[in-house]
């Protein structure tokens, strides 16, 4: 149950999602207006560009979905099972997450569209980070599972079953930090462009840093 899970879930959900909204405005104001931290438009966009955009337009958007997967298979690899669970290689996740962004800046700097298939698979990577909570999928890089469940939480409640508050609780904080990320994402992309990105990097750094003191603290 949710309620058993420790406090610091929430706290890095939050981030989690910070870190991907603050990529994604990034990919909607400079990766050719795109999506980049979750695939339904990409995947629109490559159906459509087949029929009236160019072959390399089309290759270029199916090497985005194509690193998103990538990234996804790293941490199913490394990650057995979707339940929360301390010990986890989520430090070392984390680490590689921020090296591909590292990457994404390196190129992107350059003009390479190198740049936006390691900033897919970073993404692709985290959203494969989410957890099982209460029967709930979390994803942390795009919105729309989150406002189902919610919605879902609240018809439940009309029809009289009980209303987990600490659910929500996290849906919000998610939300919130995905809305935060963006606004936060926009600013910095004004003032640095694509170095913007280092800042996310860093907060993966962190993240992962903060997970692994916690969980030798525990395992003490």
């Amino acid at each position: 149950m949710i309620s058993r899970l420790p406090r610091w879930v929430e706290s890095g959900a939050f981030i989690l999602a910070l870190i991907a909204g603050f990529i994604n405005s990034i990919g909607l104001l400079g990766f050719q207006h795109q999506a980049i931290s979750h695939l339904s438009g990409t995947a629109t966009q490559f159906g459509t560009g087949l029929i009236t955009a160019s072959f390399s337009s089309s290759l270029h958007l199916l090497f985005i979905l194509i690193s998103f997967v990538i990234g996804s298979v790293i941490s199913g690899y490394y990650l057995k099972g979707g339940s929360l669970k301390l010990g986890r290689r989520y430090s070392g996740l984390l680490y590689l997450e921020g090296l591909l962004l590292l990457m994404s800046i390196f190129y992107l700097s350059k003009d390479g569209v190198a740049g936006h298939y390691f900033a897919s698979a970073a993404c692709g990577l985290q959203n494969a980070l989410a957890t099982t909570y209460s029967g709930a999928v979390i994803r942390t890089t795009h919105m729309t599972g989150i406002f189902t469940d919610i919605g879902i939480m609240i018809g439940a409640k009309l029809r009289g079953e009980a209303f987990d508050k600490r659910k929500l609780l996290l849906f919000m904080l998610i939300i919130t930090g995905f809305i935060s990320g963006g606004v936060l994402g926009a600013y910095f992309f004004d003032l640095f462009y694509f170095q913007a990105l280092y800042i996310p990097v860093f907060i993966c750094i962190f993240l992962a840093l903060s997970y692994s003191i916690y969980s030798l603290k525990m395992n003490r």
